[in-house]
């Protein structure tokens, strides 16, 4: 069972129930790591997980869309743009109340809900200051800069998942973390010679960069920190669970910005924001709101894959996104699309890729493994009832 084991830590199954396959051997024996891959490497499975890439995907891309959108229209409070962040944590709520309960949505006893207390306080502090740290860094440097050193969130989340959360690494895995990398810094250098990053920030370069480095050390661990909850504290994975851990978590990263909102003086400013805001108070409004629903959807579907998958694969899901911003502001926002954005759209669909053909192996591993423990567990019954009928 060790080599099963190994395979489990790099992906999890999904619950029998909602699988809807039947455990033929031994149905009162709870299921092996091997077996309950073998469970997820379905069809429904995949199915479920693209679901979750396509809401981290598009939600990333409009919520990074409309932030520049606020900040191009007249915008400026970083203390704002970090509640956008968070902020959307409320309208959680509606789903939750619409997901129906299962079996392992049941409530954890005293002692595990003080535990899930101080996890939701831990990871909620780490957000708000994480956002906060990349609404400053955006001020200090080029968005170009920017992008090319926050890219280093995935080789962070390499070494956090592999000491917290013990993450198997294969030839395949590290090549998606390299070459999703690289894509994002191709993506980096190119935006900074096409003359698409503005030449309107005043930058402390040095801040600026210590600042998204530390930013992106601390999304990576964010990332495993809810990979191991959901291993160690919820030891579920269902959706309601999801719901519940990211809603309690950024209801915690909320105060902390509107916290600092009041602290540092910014709300006396935002009167004065919302009047001179190209468009008017209402889309001011709007755009603060959409931003921050579409923050909300991105993390639904990023902690979904953490939960069902890895925090590795939810990060290098979320890294895909660099490419795409910039193709939907060539329409709009008239940026210029050059070869250079190409390719590295492409390295990214290889990279991604990479990663998700050794799910796939990982899959059909386990899937035979598991056939191979039903016919051992057919012929030792089979020996067993000869022995006794003898």
């Amino acid at each position: 069972m060790a080599h099963a084991q190994e395979i489990q830590l790099q992906i999890r199954g999904v619950p029998e129930q909602e699988s809807g396959h039947k455990d033929d051997c031994h149905d009162s024996a709870p299921k092996s790591p091997t077996r309950r891959l073998a469970v997820a490497s379905g069809v429904r499975w995949w199915a479920m997980v693209a679901v979750d890439m396509v809401m981290l995907l598009s939600g990333g891309t409009v919520a990074t869309l409309l932030s520049r959108l606020y900040y191009n229209s007249g915008g400026n409070s970083k203390w704002m743009t970090t509640l956008t962040q968070s902020g959307g944590a409320p309208l959680l709520a509606i789903p939750l109340l619409l997901t129906p309960p299962s079996e392992d949505d049941r409530q954890p006893p005293a002692a595990a809900s003080s535990k899930l207390a101080a996890v939701y306080a831990i990871i909620g502090v780490l957000i708000g200051l994480d956002n906060l740290m990349y609404a400053y860094a955006l001020q200090y440097l080029p968005v170009s800069t920017f992008s090319l050193v926050a890219s280093s969130q995935l080789a962070f989340n390499a070494v956090t998942s592999r000491l917290i959360n013990a993450q198997r690494f294969t030839p395949l895995i590290a090549n998606s973390v390299v070459v999703l990398t690289f894509a994002a810094t191709v993506l980096a250098i190119g935006s900074s010679s096409d003359g698409s990053s503005s030449g309107n920030y005043h930058y402390n370069y040095a801040a600026g960069f210590v600042l998204t480095v530390a930013a992106s050390a601390a999304f990576a661990l964010i990332l495993s920190l809810y990979e191991l909850t959901f291993e160690r504290v919820v030891m579920a994975q269902t959706a309601r669970w999801v719901l519940r851990v990211q809603m309690n978590s950024n209801l915690v990263a909320s105060v902390v910005a509107v916290m600092g909102l009041f602290a540092s003086g910014e709300w006396r400013t935002v009167p004065g924001e919302m009047a001179a805001f190209r468009g008017g108070t209402v889309r001011y409004v709007a755009t603060l709101a959409g931003t921050a629903a579409a923050w909300q959807a991105a993390l639904v579907g990023q902690i979904r894959l953490v939960a069902r998958v890895s925090s590795l694969f939810a990060n290098a899901t979320g890294v895909v996104q660099l490419p795409l911003v910039p193709l939907f502001a060539v329409v709009l926002f008239g940026d210029r699309m050059t070869g250079i954005k190409v390719v590295a759209m492409l390295m990214s669909a290889w990279g991604f890729m990479s990663y998700a053909y050794q799910h796939y192996l990982d899959g059909r591993r386990a899937a035979g493994t598991a056939r191979a423990q039903c016919s051992m567990c057919a012929a030792q019954a089979a020996s067993d009832a000869v022995s006794d009928a003898s």
